[in-house]
């Protein structure tokens, strides 16, 4: 089986495809999951000069539109390539990108398309007539959870014959590593040891989690919170809610932004992973803390619900920071072995894991449109 996958968002011109790689990991990490499971995959990406490379086993085929300002146009252009390279499934990212999808399948009607969300929204409700036609041409597409499929049902945008998949956006490189030498190289302490990796932002929630530590503090007296974050819009808010309350003295460190491979060595240190967000299409960083093994307590939304499968660690209401201690002191006390998260993660999360859901998602729609059901 020969997949597409395009990437309609096009690349930054100042940015080399080697530069690329490292700005957007998913742009290798999505098509070597799918390979990972014997399906052939070539990406499609939308770029400011042409270029053809193989890395990894996977065809990148780097493409100029510019010129071609239509949906109708690039479609052409990118029904033909798909064409021509023999692909029998396209793989579309981005809901965001149906009227190019659409086109797309005007020019292949006999070769099905999925797309992926990638924290996509629906169209205000004036725009959705035309946005209906447009994801009618998906045979299928794919969520993260199940969950996050439902704005769009309910606002009835997809056809009743559109499948919908929950597989992961992506899935993470990190391993547990050794724990000692983690704290060590980290100096992180603390029992348990708590790990925060997100913005300081209201849809991330700080406050609530460090009022959930400072009230498990009564129960934890050993328990230390480190948070690394990019962007901190709440920063001042949460330096004032650290140091006007005694129960957080001593107990809250700010990291700040740290280098992608020192998460990988803070989460090797940290017996917890903590997250108080409020909405996300994945959760990158609940996948890294579970690559390394660690327990996590976080909110309990769709895709947390979905990478955690409600079987490892903690989930807690969004806002509640009374739950939130109460699933700290759960977790702190059972604590399930770095080993046993991982096997969770390599069984359903690994790129290993997720290459077999989308090889069984594209076979599923080339069986549909061979039978006629799409």
């Amino acid at each position: 089986m020969h997949v597409a996958q395009i990437n309609f968002l096009r690349a930054p011109p100042d940015c080399t495809p080697e530069e690329l790689f490292e700005r957007w990991p998913s742009l290798a990490d999505i098509p070597e999951a799918a390979a990972a499971s014997g399906t052939r995959v070539s990406v499609i990406q939308v770029a400011a000069r042409q270029r053809l490379f193989s890395r990894h086993g996977i065809d990148y085929h780097f493409v100029d539109l510019r010129g071609m300002h239509s949906p109708t146009a690039r479609g052409r252009f990118l029904a033909d390539l798909v064409a021509d390279i023999g692909s029998q499934v396209v793989h579309v990212h981005s809901l965001g990108f149906a009227a190019d999808a659409y086109a797309v399948a005007q020019r292949l009607p006999r070769v099905p398309i999925l797309i992926q969300d990638h924290a996509d929204r629906p169209p205000r409700w004036w725009r959705r007539a035309r946005w209906r036609t447009w994801y009618a041409a998906a045979s299928g597409i794919a969520f993260t959870s199940p969950g996050l499929a439902g704005p769009f049902t309910r606002a009835g945008l997809f056809a009743q014959r559109t499948r919908l998949f929950a597989i992961p956006e992506s899935s993470s490189r990190f391993h547990p590593g050794d724990h000692q030498a983690a704290r060590v190289e980290t100096g992180l302490r603390g029992d348990p040891c708590v790990l925060w990796v997100g913005h300081l932002s209201h849809g991330k929630d700080p406050l609530t989690v460090l009022e959930g530590v400072a009230r498990a503090a009564q129960r934890l007296p050993g328990i230390q919170l480190y948070c690394a974050f990019g962007s901190a819009p709440l920063l001042d808010e949460v330096r004032h809610k650290i140091d006007s309350d005694p129960r957080l003295h001593g107990r809250v460190h700010l990291l700040g932004n740290q280098p992608h491979a020192r998460i990988e060595t803070l989460m090797r240190a940290a017996d917890l992973f903590v997250s108080g967000s409020r909405g996300e299409s994945c959760g990158f960083a609940l996948l890294e803390a579970l690559a390394c093994g660690v327990t996590p307590v976080v909110t309990d939304i769709p895709s947390f619900r979905s990478l955690t499968g409600n079987v490892v660690g903690e989930l807690w209401p969004c806002g509640d920071a009374v739950r939130l201690a109460e699933a700290l002191v759960r977790a702190a006390g059972i604590r399930p072995s770095r080993a046993d998260v991982r096997s969770f993660f390599d069984a359903t999360l690994s790129f290993a894991a997720v290459g077999r859901q989308w090889a069984d998602a594209y076979a599923r729609l080339l069986a549909d449109r061979r039978e006629g059901r799409s």
